[in-house]
C-alpha cells in the first residue's frame, strides 16, 4: 500500500505529464508494493483535482473487456476511467497537433444513460437504465511510458489504471438506437486506416457481451459509495486491438446498420 504523500505525488506528475504532453517512468518500478486500489486512489486524486479547476464528468470508460487485452497484463477483471467534457470529439472532427502524446484508437459500443446505475445490477437494469446506443471511438494515451527504457519491462495493470485507464478522447457516433432493440454482441465495425482495412470486431469480444461491461461498473462503483448518473456516456470496451495513430492519420468505422464514426489527426 502506498501512502498518501506517495498516492499525491503520483497524482501530481501524472497531471503535470498531461499538461506538458510528455511521459513519466512506470509507478510499478517506482513503487513495487503498489496495488491496484493505490491505483484508483491515485486516479481519483487527479479526478479531485480537475472537477476543482472546472472540468466536468461526462461518464465513464471500462477497458480491458477482451482475454486478450487481460492476458497481456495478467489479469481476470476489467478497469475504469473518467470521462471528461474535454475529451469529446464530433464525428468528422480534427484533432490539433500535439494535443496528445501516442494516440491510438479503439472502436466501441457507447451507452448513453437516463437513469442511474450502481451496484448489484442485472442485465435487465442496465438496458432499462440506458437512454440509446451509438457507435463510439475511444481515444487513447499514455502519460506513462509502455515500457521501461533501462530493463524493458512492460506497464502493469496498476500504471494504466493510475494514468486514468489510458483514457484521453472520445468520439460519438449520431445514430441513435434503443438499446433493446439491436443484438449488441452482433454488432461491430470495419476500422479504416487511411482508407485501408485494419481491423474488424464484433460485440460479444466485449466480455461476450457489452452489457456486461455496465454491469461490473456498477458494481465497483457501488462499493466506493458512487454511481453512473442520468446523461452520462459509458464506453463499454473495445472490441479491436488498439491501432496506432501518428500525425496525419485518417480513421473511419462502419458499424453497417448501427452507423459510421470518422477522426482525422492533423
Amino acid at each position: 500500500m502506498l501512502s498518501a504523500a506517495e498516492i499525491t505525488a503520483a497524482a501530481d506528475d501524472l497531471l503535470d505529464a498531461e499538461r506538458g504532453r510528455h511521459q513519466i517512468g512506470l509507478l510499478s518500478l517506482r513503487h513495487p508494493q503498489i496495488t491496484l486500489e493505490d491505483a484508483y486512489a491515485i486516479q481519483s486524486a487527479q479526478m479531485a483535482r480537475k472537477l476543482a479547476q472546472g472540468r466536468r464528468i461526462l461518464g465513464w470508460k471500462i477497458g480491458l473487456t477482451s482475454k486478450v487485452m487481460q492476458a497481456a497484463l495478467g489479469i481476470d477483471t476489467p478497469d475504469s476511467g473518467v470521462l471528461y467534457n474535454d475529451m469529446l470529439f464530433q464525428s468528422g472532427a480534427t484533432v490539433p497537433a500535439g494535443r496528445f502524446i501516442q494516440p491510438r484508437i479503439e472502436a466501441e459500443i457507447a451507452f448513453v444513460m437516463k437513469g442511474p446505475l450502481s451496484g448489484s445490477v442485472t442485465r435487465e437494469a442496465v438496458l432499462a437504465a440506458t437512454d440509446y446506443v451509438t457507435p463510439a471511438l475511444e481515444i487513447l494515451d499514455t502519460r506513462i511510458l509502455r515500457h521501461d527504457p533501462a530493463t524493458g519491462t512492460a506497464r502493469k495493470i496498476f500504471d494504466t489504471v493510475a494514468d486514468n485507464a489510458a483514457n484521453a478522447g472520445i468520439v460519438l457516433g449520431e445514430t441513435r438506437h434503443a438499446p433493446d432493440a439491436v443484438d449488441l454482441r452482433w454488432t461491430g465495425a470495419i476500422l479504416r486506416k487511411d482508407g485501408a482495412v485494419e481491423a474488424t470486431g464484433l460485440g460479444a469480444a466485449v466480455l461476450d457481451d457489452p452489457v456486461t461491461g455496465l454491469v461490473w461498473l456498477a458494481r465497483r462503483m457501488g462499493q466506493y459509495a458512487q454511481r453512473i448518473e442520468p446523461g452520462q456516456v459509458i464506453l463499454s470496451g473495445s472490441f479491436i486491438a488498439p491501432i496506432e495513430c501518428p500525425p496525419g492519420t485518417a480513421i473511419a468505422a462502419d458499424y453497417g446498420p448501427f452507423g459510421q464514426i470518422s477522426i482525422d489527426f492533423a
